[in-house]
Formats: structure tokens, C-alpha cells, sequence
């Protein structure tokens, strides 16, 4: 695990200050009718309109600028030309790389008018982020965090995915320690200021099991039931946690 001095850790708000003034102006276009390729192409001129670079990018071959993920698509989606409905709900996971530091977010949005079980499976997973975020201080278990998102989402009635976990994040997109949404609260790494964690529930409105598509990146709920994920990289600092980015956005 990779400690951050508090200099890093302000050139890592700055990145995901970029992020989330990338979801703020890509939810704006975000309609019945607009694809998730247009989508990319958007968020793309944005990113490097602020003098970033896209993080996910050919990414380990991944082909896009966002992770796109609609209705039962858990994590992952690559943008294509399909229309978005009324009543979708998409996820929109984003990363850039700046000055040479990642900046890491997620949010589920709703595409027009959507249901009540759409817009409270992704209330709840909101939720989960949040409380997962007050476990974030110097001397708590890394595994705090994941039983706060599992303890709450079960008593919600939904399930977290276990295929896909948090991580630190840095100089690197993905560098430990691994952050499971679920687990049994005071065990693993204490928490120490300078770590900077990329907390994401993802959270199915069925089962937790998986499937993944042919291109071997969309990865889906087995049972095709809804899934949200909200995602935000935060700092341990010696006063608590520091959400990166959300100040910074434009």
C-alpha cells in the first residue's frame, strides 16, 4: 500500500476534480435517443480539453473513454450505438489521468422517467457509498468499509457483488489494497492517513452472481436483474476522510 503525501493527495483532487466535472456535464446530455458512444466521444474532448488524458483508455485493451453500464450491466460496458430509453438506468464509471496521478469515479444515473424500484435500488446504493465513506479514519479495518455497504444493502433486501471490489489508487489505476463490498467488520489493514481508497458498491437488485459478455468486459447480473455502482476515491487523512474531487469539479 502506497501512502500519499498531502501534496500527491492534492494533485489526486485536482484528477478527480476533472472526473466529476466530467459526470456533471455528461449527465446533462444524458436522454431518451442519445447513445453511449456519443456519450464517450463527449466525455473524451472534455477530459482532454482539461489537460487530462482518459484513464480507462485502452486500459489493459479496454476500447473506450467510460465504462458504460446499462440497466442489468453490472461493471465495465463498452459505449456502442443503442439508443437510450426511457426508464434506463446507466452507469457511468469514469477515470482520467493527470500530472501523473488517477482520478477514479462512478454514478448511476436514471434516463428520463424511471420506475420506483429503479430509483431505490440506486438511492440504496448511494446510501452504501456514503456509509462506507464514514468508515474511512485513521486506526479503522479496511474491512469496516465493506460490511458497512453489505450490512446495509441486505437489510435493504439486495445483494453486493463479490467478482468485483474497490482499490487504492494513485500513480497506478489499480494498486492495493483491495476493498471487498462485503465482509466482517474489524479485520484487515488498519487505515492510515495517506491512503487514498476507490470505494465502489455494486449492488444487484437480485442475486450477486455474474456473467460476462463475449467481449469479455461487459460483465451483467446472472439472473438479468438491475445493478447500480457509485464509486468515489477517497483520502484517510488524520481528520477522517476527504472525498477527492467534489470541490474541485466544475
Amino acid at each position: 500500500m502506497v501512502l500519499k503525501t498531502e501534496g500527491e493527495i492534492g494533485l489526486m483532487d485536482e484528477a478527480n476534480g476533472i472526473v466529476h466535472s466530467v459526470l456533471n456535464m455528461i449527465s446533462e446530455r444524458l436522454a431518451p435517443g442519445v447513445t453511449t458512444k456519443e456519450l464517450d466521444r463527449e466525455a473524451e474532448d472534455l477530459i482532454r480539453g482539461f489537460g487530462a488524458a482518459p484513464g480507462f483508455l485502452n486500459y489493459r485493451g479496454f476500447p473506450a473513454t467510460l465504462c458504460t453500464a446499462l440497466n442489468d450491466v453490472i461493471v465495465h460496458g463498452i459505449p456502442n450505438e443503442k439508443p437510450l430509453k426511457d426508464g434506463d438506468i446507466l452507469g457511468i464509471d469514469c477515470g482520467v489521468l493527470y500530472k501523473g496521478y488517477y482520478g477514479d469515479a462512478a454514478r448511476t444515473y436514471a434516463v428520463g422517467r424511471v420506475d420506483e424500484r429503479s430509483a431505490r435500488l440506486m438511492e440504496a446504493t448511494k446510501k452504501s457509498l456514503e456509509l462506507a465513506v464514514r468508515q474511512v479514519k485513521p486506526g479503522g479495518r479496511l474491512s469496516d468499509i465493506g460490511h458497512a455497504v453489505q450490512s446495509f444493502i441486505e437489510d435493504q433486501g439486495y445483494s453486493v457483488v463479490r467478482e468485483f471490489v474497490g482499490h487504492g489508487v494513485g500513480l497506478a489505476l489499480h494498486e492495493e489494497p483491495q476493498i471487498p463490498n462485503y465482509g466482517k467488520p474489524g479485520k484487515g489493514p488498519r487505515l492510515k492517513p495517506g491512503m487514498v481508497l476507490a470505494i465502489e458498491p455494486m449492488v444487484n437488485e437480485g442475486g450477486p452472481a455474474v456473467r460476462m459478455d463475449s467481449d469479455g468486459w461487459t460483465a451483467r447480473t446472472a439472473d438479468g436483474s438491475l445493478s447500480a455502482h457509485f464509486e468515489y476515491s477517497v483520502a484517510v487523512t488524520r481528520a477522517g476522510p476527504k472525498i477527492l474531487g467534489i470541490s474541485a469539479a466544475q
